[in-house]
């Protein structure tokens, strides 16, 4: 994984992901999937832009808007007040992040 990335709790007691600031914006779009099957769909939208099924895919969630290319991914948040209100990361490693981000999911989630 080229970027760093740690997990930490808030306040509240809750897990999330944090980023580097190149890339922070990615943090608010991970950290609203909630389960494995919303992971493991992401991912299968990854798989097919990479193999060429589809050009490219847009997810909007919440606030975010992620846009998924061959080599790249860039999320955006319209609502953002300070720039950068976009961010680019290489669309292996946005997968990469999806997957460290699944294998958390049960210990964030737990009932």
């Amino acid at each position: 994984m080229k970027y760093s990335y740690e997990f930490k709790k808030d306040p509240f007691g809750d897990l999330g992901i944090t980023l580097p600031e190149e890339i922070s914006l990615f943090t608010d779009f991970i950290e609203n999937i909630a389960s494995e099957e919303q992971v493991d769909e992401y991912i299968g939208y990854i798989d097919k832009v990479l193999n060429g099924t589809y050009e490219n895919f847009e997810i909007e969630l919440n606030a975010n808007n992620v846009l998924i290319k061959k080599e790249v991914t860039i999320v955006e948040n319209p609502f953002q007040i300070e720039a950068p209100c976009k961010n680019t990361i290489e669309t292996g490693e946005f997968k990469e992040l999806l997957q460290v981000w699944r294998s958390k999911i049960p210990e964030i989630f737990k009932d």
